[in-house]
């Protein structure tokens, strides 16, 4: 072969190889995917922004694991009792450090994030307090965690009531209700950051820290919890840095990075995060026990990560929006709007549409793409949840999935994906599925 067939052949291969044509060969048309690529034409400064925040997130991380003198040794895990884990008790220094509170705890006991959400409530409330919710109606599954839909174990068997004051129209706290909502048996106001399965908007970090203020204005003595899922890392603050007592969140979603196979963490002042080892342990052994086995080396490398992570799903979401307006659909934030989690709903109206958006997202998955997503009886939910998520761990958020209840506005809850390029093609995916009803 000479030099100018060769240069034929390489060509062709190369042809062959272009995002055009996998893009065709993988099931998007070439109207659908120029429609994409003029949107990301308009969205590189959105991008450029979120980049931005991820390389302070970055150094954030980074700057916590040099402080603590991570090393190799810090990754070996531990058996048993766990006792003298320093991974593990080294890892919680660091996420102290990147929250910028007194303490954390951070776990793979702890199940997902409802279970941490539920350990923060259970190990800080009492019999005869009251929590109240600040931030409206809680997600799904903490309606059974409170006792709002009876439930064995809730905290209203333990004789902790409950009242919520919900957000204003514009989806704002209602400052006059909270003040009137506040009682002396008040002793914890929540608030969760995430929409859940509602239509209003997510919570802003700056939001969040003005609550927290008038709360703390009012009442020094009242506890704020914030539910901080689906939010680390997409703003350069947490909810900690304005004085949230605990920030709660599970490494199945940002601060995981992908690559944690489980757990959770609880941030915030020392007596809290006290009070949750003891509770998620025993009186007695609180954080002294807890073996970490070999899932160290994922936790640390995980947070590592996640600012990059999240960052790509951030940029999944702002894209998601904005195709899906264009296809004529409310998006939930619009696609102008500033990002406050990774979630993006998009409103279909219809549960044909719902279903079809979550069969595209399964088939755009490296697991079980050829699976077709049903809706169940899902624990803890009270309507039929119809879940997309061909995840590399069971139930990761961060990765590309999509989920909804089988109800109107029969909304798609989108979010992850562990690069931006895995998740601008599942979001073509979902939307050539609907583009083909």
């Amino acid at each position: 072969m000479n030099h100018l067939e060769f240069e034929q052949e390489s060509r062709s291969v190369r042809d062959a190889l272009s995002a055009e044509k996998l893009y065709e060969c993988m099931g998007i048309s070439p109207e659908l995917r120029a429609m994409g690529e003029e949107i990301l034409r308009d969205l590189r400064e959105r991008f450029a922004g979120i980049d931005e925040r991820a390389e302070v997130n970055q150094l954030k991380v980074l700057h916590a694991m040099q402080k603590n003198r991570i090393s190799a040794e810090h990754f070996n895990g531990s058996t048993g009792y766990g006792y003298n884990d320093a991974g593990r008790d080294d890892l919680e220094k660091v996420y102290a450090d990147v929250f910028h509170t007194e303490d954390a705890l951070v776990r793979s006991q702890i199940t997902c994030g409802t279970h941490a959400l539920s350990l923060a409530l259970s190990a800080n409330l009492r019999p005869g307090d009251e929590m109240i919710s600040i931030s409206g109606k809680p997600y799904d599954t903490l309606e059974e965690v409170i006792g709002i839909r009876p439930s064995r174990g809730s905290l209203a068997e333990y004789g902790v009531s409950y009242r919520q004051v919900e957000l204003t129209e514009a989806g704002e706290f209602d400052y006059d209700a909270i003040r009137h909502a506040l009682s002396p048996k008040t002793r914890l106001v929540a608030i969760q950051r995430s929409k859940g399965y509602l239509t209003r908007p997510s919570l802003s970090v700056d939001q969040i820290g003005e609550a927290i203020a008038f709360v703390k204005h009012l009442r020094p003595d009242i506890l704020v919890m914030t539910d901080n899922c689906y939010g680390e890392f997409v703003d350069v603050a947490e909810p900690s840095d304005f004085g949230s007592d605990m920030t709660v969140g599970s490494l199945i979603k940002n601060p995981g990075g992908g690559l944690a196979p489980m757990g959770g963490y609880i941030a915030g002042t020392k007596e809290c995060v006290e009070n949750c080892a003891v509770r998620l342990t025993s009186p007695g052994l609180g954080r002294e026990v807890g073996a970490s086995l070999a899932v160290s080396r994922s936790f640390y490398q995980g947070l590592f990560l996640a600012p990059t992570v999240t960052a790509g799903a951030l940029k999944g979401a702002v894209f998601a929006a904005s195709l899906f307006e264009r296809l004529g659909f409310r998006c939930i934030p619009d696609a102008v709007s500033p990002r406050s989690d990774i979630i993006q709903a998009v409103e279909f109206g219809t549960p044909e549409g719902l279903i079809a958006f979550c069969e595209g997202i399964q088939s755009a998955a490296p697991v079980d793409a050829y699976v077709t997503p049903e809706p169940w009886a899902m624990p803890g939910y009270d309507s039929e949840v119809i879940m997309a998520a061909g995840a590399f761990i069971q139930g990761a958020s961060i990765e590309l999935s999509a989920d909804g209840p089988l109800h109107a506005p029969y909304a798609a809850y989108f979010q992850g994906g562990l690069t931006w390029e895995h998740a601008k093609f599942g979001i073509l995916k979902a939307a050539q599925k609907i583009m083909d009803l």
